[in-house]
């Protein structure tokens, strides 16, 4: 039992630990949340005023911008501890490495992720999407999220060092998220085809649950690699 205490709370202090570090520099969340703003805001200008073709555009839009402004902060995930040598002595830690990374990767969900599903309500009432589906729209992007937090943190740790880290890593990871992008956006749209959309959400749902099985443990692998 103690055991388990003192896992949970070394679990929690690398958590806060990377809060704090995005608080001393709130710039870096401000220009994801403002990507995500802008790069949704752009399309009605280019699309046009007529509310029906917004509206039938909105999931996919949204979804891919929430994916590309998620993608902004991930090369620096495991890059700046690696770079001041952090990272070894967290390597070295009693916590498991597989648990210190999903901690990063739940940090990264908190300051990118959720404030995207928190604004994605607004950018749907500007694509006039109805409250049933805006409420859709956020429940998939909170369901989605964590699992594009932790393929991107697999990217991080993978090109961790490499030159042109950042083209690396959207190269990896942009393909894997395709199955999360395709399921976020299904649900909305089969809730204006009238059918169920729990088969997707349990489908963003079991996608994450492999994600949390397989990825910590393959980041935990590459950084090894990266500190021999």
């Amino acid at each position: 039992m103690g055991h388990e205490r003192g896992a949970v709370s070394r679990f929690t202090a690398i958590v806060l630990r990377d809060l704090r570090l995005v608080w001393r520099r709130p710039g870096d969340a401000a220009v994801v949340l403002a990507f995500f703003v802008l790069a949704a805001s752009l399309f009605p200008l280019g699309v046009g005023p007529a509310l029906e073709t917004l509206a039938r555009i909105a999931p996919g839009v949204l979804w891919v911008a929430a994916l590309f402004a998620a993608m902004l902060s991930l090369e620096r995930l495991f890059a700046e501890d690696f770079a001041d040598g952090s990272l070894e002595h967290l390597a070295l830690a009693p916590l498991p490495l597989e648990l210190m990374v999903l901690a990063k990767c739940l940090a990264h969900w908190m300051v990118t992720g959720l404030p995207l599903a928190v604004l994605s309500p607004a950018l749907g009432l500007l694509f006039g999407l109805d409250g049933l589906s805006i409420a859709v729209l956020a429940g998939s992007l909170l369901l989605g999220a964590p699992s594009l937090s932790l393929l991107g943190g697999l990217g991080a740790a993978l090109t961790l060092g490499a030159r042109r880290g950042g083209a690396l890593l959207a190269l990896l990871v942009l393909p894997l998220a395709v199955p999360v992008l395709i399921f976020g956006v299904g649900a909305v749209e089969a809730l204006k085809a009238g059918d169920g959309v729990m088969s997707h959400f349990a489908l963003l749902g079991a996608f994450l649950a492999g994600a949390l099985a397989i990825t910590p443990w393959a980041m935990a692998a590459a950084l090894r690699q990266a500190l021999e």
